[in-house]
């Protein structure tokens, strides 16, 4: 990749998609965040770009001169099904014609129950729910567009988000400002079993390192992942920092509670067995290949306490 051709063009400017283009800022790329809107908090160095990525025009238009495309697109739970595969096609068309190659921020949907088996990339894709089944159909697409030749595709799978920005997560904006306030705080399903969640940070890391590396497409990759604590283990360290035991509510089965209102949690039923058995991310393969070391809990706490100490204060 020549300087010339260094436009590392970042798809959907959640906190995945943001926390990305710093990273690739920090790594000296050029770098274009590009969301419907065009606005909002912007990493400095960063340039926005607005564009609708589910429309063949507005993929085109913002993978214009994409040496490399990050898909970090994501939509509301009850509009994946349908929306999610016209992203797909999309952006496999619109970086095909810009001749970038595709890193795809992905989830652990594809794999169904694993009955609490640690997942490696090498564990069978056995969904049975809408999303997942979705989900599996769209990485066998990516796929097949590297195998065909269309062009460079690698996958990256996360667990749960957790950290600095992260609101719309089991472990975000319903856990962390309440146990800062004393208020209640919901933990979903059984909070004894060991539960993964991805650093946002290291989302970035495992990201920004496939788009580095070519020698890494044509597969899917676990973004690095610290080693699996139970949920109620995770709350302990919370309840710690923030020098109080925690008012926690356990959201046993998939019903409407707080923040988790009944349009999100009719369509998050179906992937609540995520809650009540053991998922276990393996992320030893991206760690051994390419030097990254996630970040450990107890530091993502720290961080992603301050960040929402911060987001309250301010308010």
């Amino acid at each position: 990749m020549t300087a010339a051709r260094d436009l590392h063009t970042v798809l959907g400017a959640g906190p995945a998609g943001t926390a990305l283009a710093a990273e690739l800022i920090r790594r000296g790329h050029q770098v274009r965040l590009v969301d419907r809107s065009g606005d909002g908090d912007t990493p400095a160095g960063v340039q926005r770009f607005a564009a609708d990525v589910s429309t063949t025009e507005g993929a085109r238009a913002a993978l214009d001169g994409a040496a490399v495309a990050y898909h970090c697109v994501n939509v509301g739970y009850h509009l994946q099904v349908e929306v999610m595969p016209r992203i797909q096609r999309a952006v496999l068309t619109a970086a095909e014609a810009a001749g970038a190659r595709l890193v795809v921020l992905d989830t652990l949907y594809p794999y169904g129950e694993t009955h609490g088996a640690v997942m490696t990339e090498d564990t069978p894709w056995n969904a049975t729910s809408r999303k997942g089944r979705m989900r599996a159909e769209l990485d066998a697409g990516y796929l097949a567009a590297h195998e065909e030749g269309r062009l460079r595709v690698v996958l990256g799978r996360s667990a749960d988000f957790v950290g600095p920005g992260v609101l719309n997560s089991t472990l975000g904006g319903a856990v962390f400002p309440a146990a800062l306030t004393g208020g209640e705080v919901p933990a979903l399903g059984d909070i004894d079993l060991p539960h993964s969640y991805t650093y946002i940070g290291d989302v970035a890391a495992g990201l920004a390192t496939l788009g580095e590396n070519p020698d890494g497409d044509g597969r899917v990759w676990h973004l690095p992942t610290a080693p699996a604590l139970t949920t109620r283990r995770i709350l302990d360290l919370v309840a710690e920092r923030v020098g109080r035991p925690l008012d926690l509510t356990v959201v046993a089965e998939p019903r409407p509670f707080g923040p988790f209102d009944e349009v999100f949690m009719a369509e998050y039923a179906e992937m609540f067995y995520q809650h009540t058995e053991a998922q276990i991310v393996d992320s030893s393969a991206i760690e051994k290949a390419y030097g990254l070391v996630p970040n450990p809990m107890p530091a993502t706490i720290d961080a992603t306490l301050a960040w929402y100490g911060e987001l309250l204060a301010a308010r």
